[in-house]
């Protein structure tokens, strides 16, 4: 008996506290389905749609965690901080280029889990303060993430209930993410970057270090360059992209199997993540069979002209930093009437946009905490909480106006 309880012991201990939460949340899901409160056809209908989610979930992340270990992103990270020539202006610009276009391409949850580390270890090679290139990375991480598919979970649902193929999405969504970046730009200036937040008028440029293999490094790299290609391609549907992340993966997957196979351990696989999003899936439409349905209707309306849109983005904005930004989503396309895309969309950019203030706002969010912890970065709670407001209010109803007016 005691040998078989030590494995647990050390499970138990080898999880943390949010690790217990995500297995809580699934297991509580399964209970949903085995007691019947979830029926079973819609648990499989549920599961069913969030699939090709998955996979590009689990291949997205093992393919940006095999590039960072080649090194590219610290090589971009570099480039970027040397490029900037130790002015914090050009800094500025190139950071939130980096950080934008990492989470339009590679989903936001990578621009939390690795490009996180990467620009805070930057900071401590330049004397650059921490917490400006903390707060540019979990801002844009949210509020980058409106152009593309394949940028937010919450954006794959979207596309697929409104049917936009990955150009069309990105033709109805090009505005919004535009006024996004503009309000996330001059918050993260005013709030963070200026002289009198950051505490320096100029930065060491670090120098230049070498890429440790060449081979990883190219390979990685062009596993990347397919991925992003096969999306501006016209990679459309859910399994589509699924696909086209998983191809990469492979590449690069492969080419650590020939040089680095020690690189190639259980750890890379993002169980937390997979976890917590089918639980969501089961527990939000149990949810809504007693009662969220009716709240959320009352909150988002039926309306799709102006008034509905903006009920419905504040609404979602307002329930992801409540909830999360996944489930606050679920539930409020539940109650959006399917003919009404102007006030799906506006949703989609409270779930996307408006989750900055709490911690738990978007699971890029609760990363993202967790590594400023385990790299000794103070994040101050109230600052954080007021900025964040500040850039969900004027950030939701800026895209929210850009959507309307290029409708």
């Amino acid at each position: 008996m005691v040998t078989l309880a030590l494995p647990f012991r050390r499970l138990a201990r080898a999880l943390s506290v949010l690790d217990w939460v995500r297995v809580g949340l699934l297991a509580a899901g399964l209970g949903f389905v085995a007691t019947g409160l979830l029926p079973a056809d819609d648990a499989e209908a549920s599961v069913r749609r969030i699939a090709p989610m998955l996979v590009f979930l689990f291949s997205v992340i093992v393919l940006a965690e095999l590039t960072k270990e080649a090194g590219v992103f610290d090589l971009i990270a570099e480039r970027v901080a040397r490029a900037g020539r130790g002015g914090y202006g050009a800094l500025f610009f190139l950071c939130v280029a980096f950080a934008s276009l990492t989470t339009v391409f590679l989903n936001l949850d990578t621009t939390a889990v690795l490009l996180t580390p990467v620009m805070l270890a930057l900071a401590a090679r330049t004397g650059i303060a921490a917490l400006p290139l903390a707060m540019t990375t979990v801002w844009l991480a949210n509020t980058a993430s409106l152009l593309l598919p394949v940028s937010n979970l919450t954006n794959l649902l979207a596309s697929d209930r409104v049917a936009l193929e990955t150009p069309a999405f990105a033709e109805r969504m090009w505005a919004p993410q535009l006024a996004s970046l503009a309000i996330t730009m001059v918050m993260l200036w005013v709030f963070y970057w200026r002289r009198g937040e950051r505490g320096a008028d100029r930065y060491e440029p670090p120098s230049p270090t070498p890429i440790h293999d060449p081979v990883l490094f190219g390979a990685t790299a062009l596993a990347c360059l397919v991925f992003i290609g096969a999306v501006l391609a016209g990679a459309e549907t859910g399994w589509e992209i699924a696909i086209a992340s998983s191809i990469a993966a492979v590449i690069a997957v492969a080419a650590f199997a020939v040089r680095e196979r020690s690189h190639l351990r259980p750890a890379l696989i993002p169980w937390q993540l997979l976890v917590f999003v089918t639980g969501l899936f089961l527990v939000v439409p149990t949810l809504s069979r007693f009662g969220l349905d009716t709240v959320m209707r009352g909150l988002v309306g039926v309306d799709d002209g102006t008034g509905g849109a903006f009920r419905a983005v504040f609404s979602g904005a307002g329930l992801s930093n409540v909830l999360n930004n996944l489930p606050a989503y679920v539930a409020g396309e539940s109650v959006v009437h399917p003919d009404n895309h102007d006030q799906l969309l506006a949703l989609l950019i409270g779930t996307n946009v408006g989750p900055v203030i709490t911690p738990w706002g978007s699971l890029a969010t609760l990363l993202w905490f967790e590594w400023c912890r385990r790299r000794g970065v103070t994040v101050p709670m109230r600052r954080f909480v007021l900025t964040g407001v500040a850039l969900a209010v004027l950030g939701c109803a800026a895209s929210t106006a850009a959507l309307l007016l290029t409708g």
